[in-house]
């Protein structure tokens, strides 16, 4: 089962994220969650696609992780990134019963953050990309396990 999600992830990331049917939102929600990273994957100029485990790395968990999402186009990412939290306009924005599927880029296309959670399971990927046009473009790929405390609107 991970492997199709992380494959329906990575698929979804090289996919246009340039159009109108990147907006999917099927329903109201107000989600919140607490995460615990469990590993994070980093691809820069002194590792090469290395895992590390959240033990061997100095970052917190996630208390408090809010998703916002209000039909046919509104959705916000609290507390996951300052970057999510104060952009504005995602450029990718699905929910459905399974998964929350986002995507933002910044205005010069140099810096990305995208995610996707299951709703079920409590999986998270998250993906920062910086230096996109860049040779050395650098990846951090964070995977948590997060408890929902759900609440539909």
């Amino acid at each position: 089962m991970k492997k199709y999600f992380i494959y329906a992830f990575i698929s979804l990331l090289f996919f246009n994220f340039s159009s109108a049917q990147d907006v999917n939102i099927e329903e109201d929600i107000k989600l919140s969650f607490a995460c615990d990273l469990e590993k994070k994957i980093l691809k820069n100029s002194e590792y090469n696609y290395q895992t590390f485990l959240a033990k061997d790395l100095n970052e917190k968990s996630l208390d408090k992780f809010e998703i916002n999402a209000k039909q046919p186009e509104t959705l916000s990412i609290n507390g996951l990134s300052l970057f999510l939290s104060k952009k504005a306009e995602l450029n990718v924005k699905v929910v459905n019963k399974d998964v929350v599927l986002f995507k933002a880029i910044d205005d010069k296309n140099n810096y990305s953050e995208s995610g996707i959670i299951d709703r079920k399971s409590g999986e998270l990927i998250h993906e920062i990309t910086r230096n996109i046009e860049s040779d050395n473009s650098e990846k951090d790929i964070s995977f948590y396990s997060c408890r929902k405390n759900e609440k539909k609107i």
